[in-house]
This record gives C-alpha cells, sequence and structure tokens, in this order.
C-alpha cells in the first residue's frame, strides 16, 4: 500500500509546476535551433555559474557521495578536493577559450560541431565518431539520473513501485526539457542550484545540533569508529589515485563545457567562476558532513541503502513541509544533469546530423520539432536502461564520467592550445580514450576489480594518458593544418588577447581604496 503524506506530496507537487512554468515562459524566447541548443549565447554570469554546477553535481552529490562518506568516512574526501582543483582549471583555462573559439569557429551550436568546423573538415569520420561516444556515455549517464529519480520517489512516498517511480520522474524531466530547450534548462538549473546548496547547508547543521553540537558529535564518532575521521584510512596509493583521477574528468564533460559557449562574454567569467566555485566547494562540504553526522546519528539503527542517509535525515529531523523542499533538492539535482544530458544528445542528432547532412533548408520551426522528437527517442532509450539497473549510482556516474572525461578531454586541451593538432588526431583520440574505458569496464564487468585497491574512477587515468599521447604522435605523423586553420586559431588567440587586455584596462581604472 502506497503511504503518502499530503505535506510531501503538495511540496512537490508545487515544485513540479514552478518546473513546468519556467519551460513555459522560456518557449517565449526560444525561436530558433540557436535559442534552444544554445540559449542564443546569452545568459548571465550568476545563470551560467549555477547552471554548470548544478549540471555538474547531480544526484551524486546529494545521495552517492554521503553514502560513501557514510560507509568509508573522510578517507573520501580527496575525491571531492580534487572535483574542486579539476573544476577550477576547467572555469580558468578553458571557459574562455571554448566561448571564444566556437563563435569565431562558424558560430558552432554543439561540441563536435566545433571540432569539425575547427579542422575544416567535411567528411563523416569525425562526425561520427565524436557523435557515437557521447551518445553512449550520455545515454549510460543519463540512465543512472533517471534511476536516481525512482529511487528518490521510492523512499520518500513508501509502496511505490519502482517503474511507476522511473516513469513519474521521467515524465517530468522530459517534459520540462522537449518544451523550453537549453534556455528552461539554464533557469531551471538556477533555481535548482539555489535550492540543493541551501539544502545541503541545513542538514548537516541540523543534524549536528540534534546531536548535542558540533564538538560532541566529532567526539562520539571519535569514539565509536576514529576510523572516520582519518583521512587516508584504509587509502592506498591506487585508491587515492582513483579518487584524485575524477578532476581529470571536467575537461570533456560536454554538458558543463556547453554552458561555456552560451555565457554572453567572456568578461563575465571571472563573476561566473567565483560563484560557481564557492557554491561547488560548500555544497561538497555540506555533502560530505551529511554523510560523516549521519554515520553516528544512525548508529544504532544502521541504514540498510546508504545513499539514502540525507533523503532519511530530511525526513526525520523535519516536519512534511520543510522536508518536501529539502527533497525537492535531491530532485533538483537529478533534473539539472540528466536534462543537460538528454537535450545535448538531441541537439548534437539534430545539429550534426539531420540539419547539415540531410535538411540544410529546413527551417528554424522544422528543426526545433527534429529536436524535441529526437529527445524523446534518446530520452526513451535512457529510461530503458533504467529500467533494469545493474550497478549503485557511484559506480554508473563513475563510468560514464570517466568515459566522457577520456575521451573528449584530451581532444578539447589540444584543441584549444595547439595549433598544431589535425584532424586524424582527433578522431584517434577520441576513439583511443573512449575505447580504453569502455575495455577497462568489459573487464572489470566479466573479471571483477583488477586490483583491491582500485575504485571506480581510475579508468580515467589510463584512458586520458592513451588519448593524450595518441593526439600527440598522430599530429605529427600527420599532414599540418591548413593555413585557414592554423589564421583562425591565431583569430581566436587575439580576440582573447584582446579581451584580456580590455578587462585589465578597466580594472586599473576603478578607484582604489585608501590606505
Amino acid at each position: 500500500m502506497v503511504n503518502i503524506e499530503t505535506p510531501l506530496l503538495i511540496t512537490f507537487v508545487g515544485y513540479t509546476a514552478i518546473i513546468m512554468f519556467i519551460a513555459y515562459l522560456s518557449t517565449k524566447l526560444t525561436s530558433n535551433l540557436s535559442d534552444y541548443v544554445l540559449a542564443g549565447r546569452r545568459l548571465s554570469g550568476p545563470i551560467t555559474a549555477l547552471g554548470a554546477g548544478a549540471s555538474d553535481m547531480s544526484s551524486w552529490l546529494l545521495m552517492a557521495l554521503p553514502g560513501l562518506v557514510y560507509i568509508n568516512g573522510l578517507s573520501v574526501i580527496w575525491m571531492p578536493i580534487a572535483l574542486i582543483a579539476g573544476a577550477y582549471c576547467n572555469w580558468r583555462f578553458m571557459a574562455k577559450r571554448l566561448r571564444v573559439y566556437t563563435e569565431v569557429a562558424s558560430d558552432s551550436l554543439t561540441i563536435p560541431e566545433f571540432l569539425c568546423n575547427r579542422f575544416k573538415d567535411t567528411g563523416l569520420a569525425l562526425r561520427l565518431v565524436t557523435s557515437l561516444a557521447i551518445i553512449i556515455f550520455f545515454t549510460y549517464y543519463s540512465a543512472a539520473g533517471f534511476v536516481s529519480g525512482a529511487l528518490l520517489i521510492q523512499y520518500t512516498f513508501v509502496g511505490v513501485e519502482y517503474l511507476p517511480a522511473l516513469f513519474i520522474s521521467a515524465a517530468v524531466i522530459i517534459t520540462y526539457t522537449a518544451i523550453g530547450g537549453f534556455l528552461a534548462v539554464s533557469w531551471v538549473d538556477f533555481f535548482q542550484g539555489t535550492l540543493m546548496f541551501i539544502a545541503l547547508l541545513v542538514v548537516p547543521i541540523v543534524t549536528v545540533m540534534n546531536m548535542g553540537g558540533f564538538t560532541t558529535s566529532v567526539d562520539n564518532i571519535s569514539a565509536i569508529s576514529p576510523a572516520h575521521l582519518d583521512a587516508l584510512q584504509n587509502v592506498k596509493f591506487l585508491g587515492l589515485l582513483s579518487l584524485f583521477a575524477w578532476g581529470l574528468g571536467y575537461f570533456g564533460q560536454l554538458h558543463i563545457n556547453t554552458r561555456f559557449m552560451a555565457i554572453r562574454s567572456i568578461r563575465e567569467l571571472p563573476l561566473a567562476r567565483f560563484i560557481c566555485m564557492n557554491w561547488m566547494t560548500l555544497a561538497l562540504v555540506g555533502a560530505v558532513a551529511t554523510g560523516l553526522f549521519g554515520f553516528v546519528f544512525y548508529i544504532d539503527a544502521p541504514l540498510v541503502k546508504q545513499d539514502t542517509v540525507f533523503i532519511v535525515l530530511s525526513q526525520q529531523l523535519f516536519n512534511p513541509w520543510v522536508a518536501g523542499i529539502l527533497l525537492s533538492a535531491v530532485t533538483s539535482a537529478i533534473m539539472s544533469t540528466v536534462s543537460s544530458q538528454i537535450l545535448m544528445s538531441a541537439s548534437i542528432l539534430v545539429e550534426d546530423f539531420y540539419h547539415d547532412m540531410f535538411r540544410k533548408q529546413a527551417s528554424d520551426k522544422e528543426n526545433l520539432w527534429a529536436s524535441r522528437i529526437i529527445l524523446l527517442i534518446v530520452s526513451g532509450i535512457a529510461v530503458g536502461i533504467a529500467a533494469s539497473p545493474n550497478s549503485s549510482i557511484f559506480e554508473a556516474v563513475g563510468f560514464a564520467w570517466s568515459g566522457l572525461g577520456s575521451a573528449f578531454g584530451p581532444v578539447l586541451i589540444f584543441s584549444l592550445f595547439w595549433r598544431r593538432m589535425t584532424r586524424a588526431a582527433a578522431i584517434w583520440g577520441i576513439i583511443s580514450g573512449g575505447s580504453m574505458v569502455l575495455l577497462w569496464g568489459m573487464i572489470v564487468h566479466f573479471t571483477g576489480p583488477i586490483h583491491v585497491d582500485i575504485r571506480p574512477g581510475f579508468e580515467m587515468i589510463p584512458g586520458f594518458l592513451t588519448s593524450c599521447i595518441v593526439i600527440v604522435l598522430v599530429s605529427l605523423r600527420s599532414t599540418p593544418p591548413s593555413a585557414e586553420v592554423l589564421e583562425e586559431f591565431d583569430r581566436t588567440m587575439a580576440i582573447i588577447a584582446a579581451e584580456e587586455l580590455a578587462m585589465r584596462g578597466k580594472n586599473s581604472l576603478m578607484p582604489q581604496a585608501s590606505s
């Protein structure tokens, strides 16, 4: 029998109504494919910042990470540290080049289109390899998000079966994404990012207060399980390397990098970076604290499903109305990432195949409807995979994160920083990086872990390094880029240099505080 508390139900319905209203409003500003795919490159710094943060963290932040800390203690903290470092480097070094170069390169709307325009490629190989890798890993990533949504509904409304919960969660995400496109996703992510941030600060603080304060809580953990406070407990070299490897993945997370392409100007990037990095750091601290203090809170009745520690604490420590708002934050985390991923997958199929190869004369209205139809198809495949989940959220996200990071991270880095890189190198870089992760996944699936200390995410290291080596070797052994490609690269760097000079000049003219 389904057990549904009225306040929880009303809160969830209200939250969903707000999401749908935002999606409806965004349709008024979506008139062509550029608007639908990239919001017309007119996002503000704050919208970009929280959009990137919310689409990055997903359900991993409120479910998987607290669950990992609940089980392992502070030995997991190296992964959040690596993520913060990786995210900062991505904002600091990749964002401005992606924003400028994608516009200079024939106003590219997607990463596959940018790579083709970057190397002046008119063939099919690069386009096919890029799109295939994105579809494979994003579909798997999206499926992990749909699984999280189903589990959330199951644990919130006791008695709801898994499949109905999956379909309800998927229906909400797919509907608002299909209606509003990238602008709706960005606006909703701003709202969701704010909600996630508040929830991750409130839950651990209230948990600590209910246990007698911070000092008492830490003392209790120390008395019960000192290992939970030891950041190096049971952490061997390969395990530590596995955790640090997650930071490399940022350079290839296209659903995050697309946010850089959509910002109004690179002059807004410093503010966006400042907002996002502070949001991310505090949110990760909150997630770690939730798992750590949740461990001692439930020491007498340990949770069977550790991934639900945030959900259970929210339901137990707050009245149903507040709990509904806090649990909506988990919904936010799930929606923000999945919506970005399915939208990108659909955008790639429409922009790089339907529009560029088959229907170049298609009207804006036709392209919009084609995007929405293909989005439904891609989403249906992901939901089909999620209908039979066979791994934990953490493992699924780790595999997809590693695949995207290894296939696209090195290719994007070299494309943006090395003018000598060639089209052939891009093709083989994607193939080698993505294949290494797929091969690793098959070995682990059929034979079990290669080494007991290796954790999910380690496959990023061989995948990333292999792709880098292949890119350099193939570039040096293949025909140098054409004069047109080199000129466009140099023009992009000149635009960036001029913008940076203007920004420094503006800052130097600001009144200085008196000493």
